[in-house]
């Protein structure tokens, strides 16, 4: 799952219209929905550490997968639209905070998204890569969310010189429109491999010295979604009154939804994967909902952003506590996902070296624990010092000043 750097509008810049601002001029709304995405990405890392005898395949195997896994790991489904939905929300927000300062803000917006862009791609291949693995010389490197973030981010910077209508226009094509190329298959060793397997088509590229990458998160569908998220940022801008933001987001996430409903019922186009009636109407609920994420079909993108705009909505009413808590992950989301990743991993290992590795379903080390209820029990655990870790960096962050810190 995600998380990237925020957009931080210099602490000087005019208060954004919403129904709560933080210092800084974060918008709490934005940073509760990605604190909230962030700990459904906790549970599922978790899963994949703490649940080795029973893993889920894209899409799930229906016949094998019980129903809490199911909808444990539906749940994490949110979290990478959401992400780079928000990402590109906070990349206007940006802008729009540097323009009222008299700069050129897209121009601003561009230069800050190809260096942390190109930042998060090298964080995929060396951090990142070694807190799933522990391993120094590993012989494959996974390019999963975090690259296609950062590639994302990286189309983004050029993006945001075009007029916002084309933005959007691009962004929906793309959303809805990439299934059109999933015929297209070229072969490892064929001319086109490396960059089609980047683009939309998992596969393996082989590096130099005997390395090859796996390019888990295909990132054409991303580049869609994060367009989308710079579409919508005029719906925050300062003069735009909160009911009128609620019901923008509403009416996008009807339609969202409502397309979703279409497209699966048609059963024609919009998921690789066609859906069955079951013997029980929970089954046929789960064949309905089970889509394709890697790469996100088209139904996959509009139920996941449906659900991610109505929660948006929703989170500019919530209680104010319960969004301050949230927003304290959101608010540093990159240092949140380095943390959690080596915690629960680390947790995992310590966990095995005092147990024994012997137990059902281990490997490597690892343990596993024996039902979903304990995978949530585990997340919650992990997730506490996290947040107190989190709600200390803020405070750190603004007492260093150095440039590097703006990343985390």
């Amino acid at each position: 799952m995600t998380a990237v750097p925020s957009f931080r509008p210099r602490s000087t810049a005019a208060p954004l219209r919403a129904p709560s601002v933080a210092t800084g001029g974060r918008i709490v709304s934005i940073d509760a929905l990605r604190g909230f995405v962030m700990l459904l990405m906790l549970v599922d890392h978790t899963r994949e550490f703490f649940y080795l005898n029973r893993q889920v395949s894209d899409s799930m195997t229906l016949a094998t997968t019980p129903p809490d896994l199911f909808f444990t790991r539906l749940a994490a489904h949110l979290c990478a639209p959401v992400f780079v939905l928000l990402t590109g929300l906070a990349a206007w927000l940006y802008a729009d905070a540097r323009a009222r300062h008299g700069e050129h803000g897209r121009t601003a917006a561009s230069g800050c998204l190809l260096k942390r862009g190109l930042f998060l791609v090298a964080l995929e291949w060396t951090v990142i890569n070694f807190a799933w693995t522990f391993d120094v010389t590993p012989d494959t490197v996974f390019l999963q969310v975090i690259w296609a973030i950062g590639v994302a981010m990286i189309a983004l910077a050029a993006l945001v010189h075009l007029p916002r209508a084309l933005v959007l226009g691009l962004g929906l094509a793309i959303v809805l429109g990439h299934n059109l190329l999933d015929p297209i298959a070229i072969a490892a060793g064929e001319p086109g491999h490396a960059a089609w397997a980047i683009l939309h088509d998992r596969g393996y590229i082989d590096l130099p010295f005997g390395v090859r990458a796996r390019t888990s998160y295909p990132v054409l569908p991303w580049i869609g979604v994060i367009a989308l998220g710079w579409s919508i940022g005029p719906w925050f801008a300062q003069g735009i009154a909160p009911t009128e933001r609620r019901r923008r987001l509403l009416l996008a996430a009807v339609a969202s939804l409502g397309l979703f409903a279409v497209l699966r019922a048609v059963d024609i186009y919009g998921e690789p994967l066609p859906w069955q009636a079951g013997a029980t109407p929970l089954a046929t609920i789960m064949s309905i909902l089970n889509l394709t994420k890697y790469p996100p079909s088209a139904d996959f993108l509009l139920l996941t952003l449906g659900i991610g705009l109505l929660l948006l909505a929703a989170f500019e009413r919530a209680p104010a506590r319960l969004s301050a808590t949230l927003a304290v992950f959101g608010a540093a989301p990159l240092f949140f996902y380095i943390l959690h990743l080596y915690v629960v991993h680390a947790l995992n290992r310590v966990a095995g070296a005092v147990m024994g590795s012997g137990g059902a379903g281990s490997g490597g080390g690892l343990i596993s624990v024996p039902s979903v209820a304990g995978i949530w029990l585990v997340a919650a655990a992990v997730a506490i010092p996290c947040w107190f870790a989190c709600r200390a960096f803020g405070p750190f962050k603004r007492r260093h000043t150095g440039w590097w810190w703006r990343y985390l």
